[in-house]
């Protein structure tokens, strides 16, 4: 099956599921690795359905530039940037309707994650999707659109790997290279929640199931 960046190919050699297992990489921040693997047959439909009716696009910050990374939301907020700002709407910019539902399996997957590393009753009112493909990255910054920071931040990791870089508190601390694979989620809050983090340029490659890209998908408590 010849796959594109927008289509999953469903029918591909899935990787073997692997037991998970988790990394700290801060007092309150750690890395399970593999742990979104069990959910793929129903997360990936679930995706595709998001993004078909909320496309991937590639967004322009309030300075000016043209991201890298082609954006999405579903949820109650999706998040959104241009040249006016960074925020959350309740509505798509690009169709005016709004944002997608969250489906069930991610608001699934994000309290079980947020669980396993210690962090209950989280209850995600957005998520923030980002394809990345060989070349493109995001520059060290902080979650801090929120209204709360009470509650922490559930990262996803599809497809091709990626170098997470997992910060301090102010920009020019020296951050932790964390590599992530398929599957592996990525959970920050409580004292870490404001550290900075960012993906260094993603490198060529094939993946078996989700071809030439990395999909991440984020979420957040946003009000």
């Amino acid at each position: 099956m010849t796959m594109n960046p927008m289509t999953f190919d469903l029918f591909a050699d899935a990787e073997p599921e692997q037991q998970p297992r988790r990394e700290q990489i801060g007092e309150q921040s750690c890395v399970l690795r593999g742990f979104a693997l069990p959910w793929l047959d129903r997360l990936l439909p679930a995706l595709e359905a998001v993004l078909a009716a909320a496309p991937l696009r590639q967004m322009v910050t309030p300075g000016g530039f043209t991201m890298s990374v082609a954006l999405s939301s579903c949820g109650t907020w999706g998040w959104t940037t241009d040249r006016s700002g960074y925020r959350y709407t309740r509505d798509d910019p690009q169709t005016g309707l709004p944002w997608p539902s969250m489906p069930e399996v991610f608001f699934q997957l994000a309290q079980a994650a947020a669980r396993d590393a210690g962090f209950t009753d989280f209850e995600p009112d957005s998520c923030l999707i980002n394809r990345y493909v060989p070349g493109a990255k995001m520059s060290l910054h902080q979650d801090k659109d929120e209204k709360s920071y009470a509650e922490p931040i559930v990262s996803v990791s599809l497809g091709l790997p990626a170098m997470f870089l997992f910060g301090g508190f102010a920009r020019g601390d020296k951050s932790q290279r964390v590599p992530l694979l398929h599957g592996d989620i990525v959970v920050w809050g409580g004292v870490d929640r404001l550290r900075y983090h960012g993906v260094l340029p993603i490198k060529d490659g094939q993946h078996s199931i989700l071809g030439e890209q990395r999909i991440n998908f984020t979420f957040r408590r946003s009000h």
